[in-house]
């Protein structure tokens, strides 16, 4: 297939949103490689023959660039196996979309073991630094957008982690150096030390947030607000919970029931199950679906710049991009959405 991009690509207005207060436009809704782009087995959508499924995939990113998705997210050792998500979308990169990386926003991470020994997991030069320089030869570029570190580290100084990015944005091998899954305490004292020792501002946070997740409103956005980072949300769909899927139970091929990722037949009970119910109802009469109606509720707040979505297939794309051309919502339907999750 000769791909070349929709020219309606860039036509949806209020698309892009600046990412705090960088110059980084980034689109509402970005497209996380994990499950989905690494071995066939692995999968969430079950095994393909190997040619198929990289179709699939070449399709699921040409389908997301031709809506405006032109941010990837992924991360060292997403897969499964650690690593073969970026060889993957390296490779589709590499034969499909070479004459539009400038046009692209690659984003990869390092903080999760990825080789045995002292010097393969959490936040140390020597483990920053060489896990970005494997990922760069996985994903076939000179050098990433943004490079985070994915998770805190305790017992390696912030001094340490942070200077690792700051030599990565030196080096040339990234633009923009983010934080993962740091709580808020820890994200002032990040920027911090960045401000003190004259390192790279951090643009970006990305954090878990859904409706059934909320700790960031209390924890985070106050603090990356007035610093100037933009916050990226993974995980809006609480794990496929806030769509159709579960509205009649666990089907026997789902995440819930096949063991696959974190959601777990526990977590649905039926007062949880009354609620996404509930949320699908006030989705309908909006004229949305549930996860459209959930992408949107994330995306209401201003400190959001984008949120985080995995896909299985291409027309799973089409629907997600749909949520930010919905309606806004009334102060009642905010009010409402609060008293169901209560």
């Amino acid at each position: 297939m000769n791909y070349s991009p929709s020219d309606s690509r860039y036509s949806t207005p209020d698309w892009f949103r600046r990412c705090g207060k960088s110059g980084l436009m980034l689109p509402a809704v970005t497209l996380g490689c994990w499950h989905n782009f690494g071995s066939p087995a692995g999968a969430l959508g079950g095994a393909l023959p190997e040619p198929d499924f990289h179709d699939n995939c070449r399709r699921i990113l040409f389908e997301s660039f031709d809506h405006g998705i032109t941010h990837f997210d992924l991360a060292n050792n997403y897969g499964p196996p650690p690593g073969s998500a970026e060889e993957r979308v390296g490779r589709i990169l590499k034969e499909d979309l070479a004459r539009y990386r400038d046009e692209l926003i690659i984003s990869t991470k390092a903080g999760y073991v990825m080789w045995p020994g002292p010097y393969g997991d959490w936040g140390s030069r020597k483990y920053l630094l060489a896990s970005l320089d494997a990922s760069l030869k996985r994903l076939k570029l000179d050098y990433v957008d943004i490079f985070y570190h994915h998770r805190p580290d305790t017992n390696t100084p912030l001094e340490e982690s942070m200077g690792a990015l700051d030599q990565a944005l030196k080096s040339g091998k990234a633009l923009y150096a983010a934080i993962s899954n740091y709580r808020g305490a820890r994200t002032a004292e990040a920027a911090g030390v960045c401000e003190k020792n004259n390192f790279p501002k951090l643009i970006l946070h990305q954090a878990r947030y859904h409706m059934f997740d909320r700790w960031v409103e209390s924890d985070l956005l106050n603090v990356t607000e007035p610093l100037g980072m933009g916050v990226i949300c993974f995980s809006p769909l609480a794990q496929g919970q806030l769509t159709d899927k579960y509205l009649h139970g666990i089907p026997a091929d789902s995440r819930a029931a096949t063991g696959v990722g974190f959601l777990k037949p526990e977590h649905l009970t039926e007062e949880r199950l009354g609620k996404i119910r509930r949320l699908n109802d006030l989705a309908k009469a909006r004229g949305q679906t549930l996860a459209q109606m959930a992408l949107a509720w994330v995306l209401r707040k201003p400190a959001v710049t984008s949120v985080l979505i995995g896909a299985s297939k291409p027309q799973q794309i089409r629907e997600n991009v749909d949520a930010v051309k919905g309606a806004k919502f009334t102060a009642e339907e905010l009010e409402k959405i609060e008293q169901i999750l209560a």
